[in-house]
């Protein structure tokens, strides 16, 4: 007789272990186990031996199943990992991590990562075929409008497969923030209070129950010119600016409007690289909702912007509808102060529109989770792709689904109260996939594209561009591991049907947007899954975890405005301001809103950890251990220049962002 000796661990979650019965065999290339009772698995076993005649050869997979005992009822189990040694003296890792929870037999293959072509053993080939023919049917494309990114087909956050939804400290967090978001901001006896705001110290009342440093500084400089243009560089929304070379033909600005008394010409500041144009197009035409019975008003701006000497970025000229008219003035700081502080306060109303549309929710929300749905549709566990983005995909699926339910849809908060949450939903992210194009979404290219190479105090640029190059060397590490040359990365047909199944479901089979339709060079290959997992951790954190910071404020962040901008100069006022805020219950539930959208889980895992350990092979993991050093040493630097800082630039910080669009 031969021994095999198992040892089996529970995952370190909340009610992971079970009081089933245990069960598992062992299956190798000469042979197989007998199905052996794993004494004490409730929730961890070592030195469990399985004997058998002789050498059943090398594992391939093993078969685990469990049965409930009597008085018991049949429970959950989340097993983490499966590690048996052989009589021969190697050690065979079988990673898990899922729940399983029914009594039926499940098989997992051994943890040595193989792509398609490379599994040449029957076993090994049915196992997957298996796998990924029960892949397809769990997960399913659903249309939920047409002209934007497919998502995963759910009734209910209860039908989405048990490996990817919530934990259950997760999702008790989640749901108590949103159930309590009003009453933890003192606000609740605000929430159906439709009256408008008759001054600006109610507003700080409220806004003072709850704040946070960067919230603070916001509500004392947002009328500040140098903070307005701060903000499109290192806000929530950082996607926009770009280098004016020549004025657009709808917006007619003049040397006379900006410069005062021949101090300088937009031709020569245009030369010098120093004038910059950030235009809501997008926004343009939308019709905008109505909020407690009340027309709306959403405009879509164009801004232009100056640096100064003393590397200040500074508005100087903002025109708030597309079209040149007479009734479309271009306002400019020359004017009155509040004829330029509403002109500032429908831009900053369109940013929150273009930002939460196009920049959060199409650009990483729907993009994440095409990625993630391709992924789990086409590629298995045991290959290198799958081990290297799944920890990328965590609670994605799951926080996508509420989104689209408690966000977007007709009962939603975003339908219910903000500008561009009615009929303009749809088209605005129709617009947005249509104007997305692979290279705005790989930061080095985004960043050139906009001619933004040299603006001074652009942290989410520096820190982007760095966060990519020490993402896309650990990328190149791993994968060049797997793949020798571009023969092998063509041949491998999971690989090609991951990133088909992208174009046609996340690009809607659009070449325009320049998203590859297959790879046929590992340069493509690395950089494609750079851009994936750049996309579902620093990407988004960049526009997602400052929200509150920069929204929690109103007057700097309204979600929607009650009145028309003004036509002719010289009529607001103080009064004129107040009125065309959005009303105090929409105000209250944004601010609830943002908060739950900025708050962190307490089990949050942050960019470069791996509590469930795939790749078992020497080298991956010691690349996983130099990426999560290099991620360390980014830290360290952007921790000591935010010191200096009057407003630290976080959300790039790798010790901070998650691994994966999780909130």
């Amino acid at each position: 007789m031969v021994n095999y000796e198992v040892t089996l661990s529970t995952g370190d979650l909340a009610y992971a272990y079970s009081f089933n019965k245990v069960f598992i065999k062992l299956v190798g290339t000469d042979g197989e186990s007998e199905r052996t009772w794993l004494k004490g698995a409730i929730q961890f076993t070592k030195g469990t031996l399985i004997s058998c005649p002789v050498s059943i050869g090398k594992l391939v997979l093993i078969e685990l199943d469990k049965q409930p005992l009597p008085l018991f009822p049949e429970d959950s189990w989340f097993p983490a990992k499966v590690e048996v040694k052989s009589p021969e003296g190697a050690t065979y890792t079988f990673p898990i991590y899922r729940w399983i929870t029914d009594s039926q037999v499940h098989r997992f293959r051994e943890g040595t990562a193989l792509r398609v072509f490379e599994d040449k053993h029957h076993l090994g080939r049915s196992s997957r075929q298996q796998e990924l023919g029960q892949r397809e049917k769990d997960y399913r494309w659903d249309v939920y409008a047409e002209g934007i990114p497919h998502c995963m087909k759910a009734t209910d956050p209860d039908s989405l497969p048990s490996e990817v939804r919530f934990s259950f400290t997760k999702n008790t967090e989640f749901l108590f923030t949103a159930a309590t978001g009003l009453t933890e901001l003192q606000l609740k006896g605000l929430a159906s209070y439709k009256e408008n705001w008759t001054n600006i110290d109610d507003i700080n009342r409220v806004f003072c129950c709850k704040r946070t440093d960067i919230s603070d500084y916001v509500q004392e400089h947002w009328k500040e010119d140098a903070f307005f243009g701060s903000q499109y560089l290192n806000g929530v929304n950082p996607m926009l600016i770009r280098r004016c070379s020549a004025l657009p033909d709808n917006f007619p600005v003049t040397d006379k409007m900006v410069f005062l008394h021949g101090q300088g010409s937009l031709r020569n500041e245009m030369q010098k690289g120093n004038i910059f144009l950030c235009d809501y197009k997008l926004l343009d035409g939308v019709k905008a909702n109505t909020i407690n019975g009340k027309k709306q008003y959403l405009m879509a701006p164009l801004v232009l912007l100056h640096k100064t000497p003393d590397d200040k970025l500074m508005p100087i000229a903002i025109q708030l509808k597309q079209t040149p008219a007479d009734d479309n003035p271009i306002f400019l700081p020359t004017d009155s102060e509040y004829d330029w502080l509403m002109a500032k306060i429908f831009v900053r109303s369109a940013d929150f529109s273009e930002h939460q549309l196009n920049v959060h929710l199409l650009r990483t929300h729907l993009l994440a989770e095409v990625f993630a749905v391709s992924l789990l549709r086409n590629v298995p566990m045991v290959h290198p792709l799958y081990k290297l983005l799944i920890p990328h995909t965590r609670y994605t699926l799951q926080i996508n689904y509420l989104a689209r339910s408690l966000l977007i849809s007709e009962t939603g908060f975003f339908t219910q109260n903000a500008a561009s949450g009615g009929e303009g939903l749809i088209p605005i992210l129709k617009r947005s996939l249509s104007s997305t194009t692979y290279s705005s979404l790989c930061i080095p290219e985004d960043i050139a594209e906009r001619g933004l190479e040299a603006v001074p105090n652009f942290y989410y640029r520096d820190d982007g561009l760095k966060l990519w190059d020490i993402i896309q060397r650990f990328v190149q590490g791993v994968l060049s591991f797997y793949y020798k040359n571009d023969a092998e990365v063509q041949k491998d047909s999971e690989l090609q049907k991951w990133i088909s199944d992208i174009f046609e479901h996340g690009f809607l089979s659009q070449s325009s947007t320049g998203i590859p339709q297959s790879f046929t060079t590992m340069v493509e290959l690395v950089k494609f899954v750079t851009m994936v997992i750049f996309t579902c951790s620093g990407q988004h954190s960049a526009v997602n975890a400052g929200q509150y910071d920069y929204g929690g404020w109103m007057p700097n962040t309204p979600i929607t405005l009650q009145l028309p901008p003004p036509t002719t100069k010289g009529e607001t006022s103080m009064a004129t301001m107040l009125k065309t805020f959005p009303a105090v219950n929409t105000t209250v539930q944004g601010m609830a809103t943002m908060w739950l959208l900025s708050k962190q889980s307490s089990d949050f895992v942050p960019l470069g950890q791996y509590p469930e350990e795939h790749f078992s092979e020497e080298i991956p993991c010691e690349l996983i251990k130099d990426f999560q050093g290099e991620l360390e040493g980014l830290s360290v630097v952007i921790k000591a220049r935010n010191k200096r800082l009057d407003v630290p630039y976080t959300y790039m910080d790798p010790a901070v962002l998650e691994n994966s669009v999780a909130l």
